[in-house]
């Protein structure tokens, strides 16, 4: 038993700090024997619905070497007009039944944890790389979605049915970008960029928020790390909005049987907002009368100083997201403020456990069955279980962030960077500057910083042991 790594070694102190990383957060490393026992043998015997459909041609569309695959995509045209999406999603629950070793070892685990050096996963490879895996050319159980769009892109018709399919290709994002990008895509990614354009217009209309902002993350190069900032593709966009959707039509039905478990996320409070808009005018990003954050954000530039500074200071009106489970009267608040709809979370359940709770219920009710009693007992304790579990996983994305920075920069104390000023503290001296190339994100002390101007700072500290990375100004 071992967990997953990335061939190849790295630096003695990186890998030091990835070890250390996973004592700090108590990641859970190593599968019991009883839960690798009892996944090798699900894995044989899956539950094999009666429904047939691996006559539809369904792709899966993830970044390059993935093997745990939780979606499968086919989108067509409808005769009269509008289109419809298939979306095959993986069963877990065909293989995993409540009670047993692999179902408590999820509900311990809560959702897969991805570092440089490896991933610690939800479920044992052989059930989330194998065979609950909607790999290429493998007969495979799914909770097959059935959305109907109209010519806009809005739902008119939604189903939900366990069936077998059968993926026919494994395509990434760059692959169909290319292809679009060309006009030589056709079938579901020349498709896939049609309904994902209506449907990004659609979310600017509700008012959702879709950021504009390159992620940073840590890249691999050969046998070692650096830190950068990423531009997702539009492709990657598009395929969001396809996920997006099937968790709009999930919550719809949920809401409507008054039973199941939602993703939401408040609306800022004045004090916020208010806050966010002057930062704005201070900046000189334009904020008309009436327009909603989503309308302001998605015309923005991250390369323009000013408009990064504004980006990063404005995520506190994204901050808050949790989820809500109910099984009676629906709670008073159920939509997620960046999506401007209520939401759920149904379409990675190979790595996140909230989703097969989620999808059983949609599965009941779209049968006409009652849910499952494991389904509606396990549902009361699930937001306190999804929230630790995501707090663990967005503690170790920012201590992996925060190490390679400061590796990356342990040999240019004293040197002086061009950085942005992205955040000051009100009432106290210093804020965050954001570089460039290294592609770093740190504390920078000094007094009367310019928000969202360029400034000459000086690295003071760089050390892998604390992952401390602080600059001064000159």
């Amino acid at each position: 038993m071992s967990r997953i790594r990335v061939p190849g070694e790295c630096h003695p102190r990186l890998e030091e700090g990835f070890e250390r990383i996973h004592r700090e957060f108590k990641l859970p490393l190593e599968f019991p024997d009883n839960v690798l026992d009892e996944a090798d043998w699900v894995a044989k015997v899956p539950f094999i619905p009666p429904l047939d459909r691996t006559d539809l041609p369904l792709v899966t569309i993830d970044p390059p070497g993935s093997m745990d695959l939780d979606q499968a995509l086919l989108i067509e045209e409808r005769l009269g007009g509008g289109y419809r999406v298939w979306y095959a999603i993986a069963d877990v629950a065909a293989f995993v039944g409540p009670g047993g070793a692999v179902d408590s070892e999820a509900r311990r685990r809560v959702e897969t944890v991805y570092m440089p050096d490896g991933r610690v996963p939800l479920h044992p490879p052989v059930l989330s790389e194998g065979a609950a895996s909607l790999l290429p050319g493998l007969v495979r159980p799914s909770a097959l979605w059935c959305v109907d769009l109209d010519s806009d892109g809005a739902i008119v018709g939604t189903d939900v049915t366990r069936a077998l399919v059968r993926s026919r290709e494994r395509l990434d994002y760059g692959y169909v970008q290319a292809a679009v990008d060309t006009g030589t895509a056709d079938g579901t990614p020349k498709l896939l960029a049609e309904v994902g354009r209506l449907r990004l217009a659609m979310e600017r209309i509700r008012g959702g928020v879709t950021l504009p902002t390159p992620e940073q993350e840590v890249a691999r190069r050969g046998d070692s790390y650096h830190v950068e900032f990423r531009a997702p593709l539009p492709a990657e966009a598009w395929n969001a909005q396809m996920s997006l959707l099937v968790g709009i039509a999930a919550a719809r039905i949920m809401l409507d049987a008054e039973v199941g478990l939602l993703r939401v996320l408040p609306q800022a409070g004045p004090a916020r907002t208010e806050r966010v808009r002057r930062v704005a005018a201070a900046l000189g990003v334009p904020w008309p009368d009436g327009a909603g954050y989503g309308e302001v954000v998605h015309t923005l530039d991250p390369k323009v100083p000013a408009q990064a500074a504004f980006l990063h200071e404005s995520r506190s009106l994204l901050r808050g997201a949790g989820y809500v489970a109910f099984d009676g009267v629906p709670p008073a608040d159920a939509e997620h403020a960046a999506v401007a709809a209520p939401y759920a979370h149904v379409t990675a359940p190979l790595r996140r456990l909230a989703d097969r709770y989620a999808t059983e219920v949609c599965l009941a009710v779209a049968s006409g069955e009652d849910v499952p009693e494991w389904v509606r007992t396990a549902l009361p304790s699930l937001p306190a279980i999804m929230e630790v579990g995501a707090r663990r996983s967005r503690g170790v994305d920012r201590a992996c962030v925060d190490l390679v920075e400061a590796f990356v920069l342990r040999d240019r104390v004293g040197q002086t960077f061009e950085a942005v000023v992205v955040d000051v503290a009100e009432g106290r001296p210093g804020g965050m500057v954001q570089l460039t190339d290294p592609a770093v994100i740190a504390r920078c002390d000094g007094d009367g910083l310019p928000l969202g101007e360029t400034v000459t700072v000086r690295l003071t500290r760089a050390e892998p042991s604390t992952r401390e990375v602080r600059f001064a100004t000159t």
